[in-house]
């Protein structure tokens, strides 16, 4: 199943592609090595290619998520989103991300009245707040430690 949006698609693999992605993952992790790059044939035998080895990574990340039957988008750090797209990326209700922006927590534009989110921003957000969890959540532990609540 197949959901087209302005900037990526997003697409949930048959139980047949996820066989295939195991395999195929598995073979692609076992002749993966270090390098700048490496060089594959194509299946007719005639052309070879050569493929950065961060894009032979990715794909094998994208392979493993597959074999799990995840749900898989790829979307450019340039990409632009909506509101809504931004806000079911973070998992969050659209009035709460619009209350993020207009704290200043998101960067974001305006493409004529609409407020716009480039992706490169909405990741660096959720990246900034799962420290901040974090780094709350080792506070709240150190204080119960303090307290003599149970945590040894």
């Amino acid at each position: 199943m197949s959901v087209v949006h302005k900037y990526h698609e997003i697409h949930t693999p048959t139980d047949e592609e996820a066989e295939i992605a195991r395999k195929s993952s598995q073979l692609l992790a076992a002749g993966l090595r270090q390098g700048a790059s490496v060089r594959i044939k194509l299946i007719d035998g005639k052309q070879e290619i050569t493929v950065p080895m961060t894009a032979m990574r990715m794909l094998e990340g994208i392979l493993g998520h597959m074999a799990q039957g995840d749900a898989l988008t790829l979307v450019p750090h340039h990409a632009e989103l909506t509101t809504q797209q931004a806000a079911d990326f973070l998992n969050v209700s659209r009035p709460f991300f619009v209350k993020l922006l207009e704290e200043g927590k998101i960067t974001y534009h305006k493409v004529g009245t609409r407020r716009r989110v480039l992706f490169k921003d909405l990741v660096e957000y959720q990246r900034s707040s799962q420290i901040e969890r974090a780094d709350s959540l080792d506070e709240l532990a150190q204080q119960a430690q303090e307290l003599g609540m149970g945590y040894d």
